[in-house]
């Protein structure tokens, strides 16, 4: 997953993600920032993947399993869930945030 960085803005009442490439020590935006559950994110992203034929399959499931592990986390905050244990949970995403 070292070829991608999720960006996460950890919001009130939305969650939003993006997905940077990696290249070398520099990041590519590949994605813009698809809301939960304003929209659909994950079906977003999940066409925004699928146009982009040079992501090989198991790279697109790996980034959609991790959007929905993030989704399920922040849909926990009702019972505590900050942003701080965001940022321990998934030490490998950017966040942006309050809480």
């Amino acid at each position: 997953m070292s070829k991608f960085t999720f960006k996460i803005l950890w919001l009130e009442n939305n969650i939003a993600i993006a997905i940077d490439y990696n290249i070398g020590n520099n990041k590519s935006p590949l994605t813009s920032y698809f809301f939960w559950p304003r929209n659909d994110a994950w079906e977003e992203l999940k066409i925004e993947l699928e146009s982009k034929p040079w992501i090989n399959k198991n790279e697109k499931v790996d980034l959609l399993n991790k959007t929905t592990e993030i989704i399920n986390f922040w849909q926990e905050k009702e019972k505590n869930t900050s942003l701080r244990k965001a940022k321990e949970k998934f030490p490998e995403f950017n966040f942006i945030g309050t809480n």
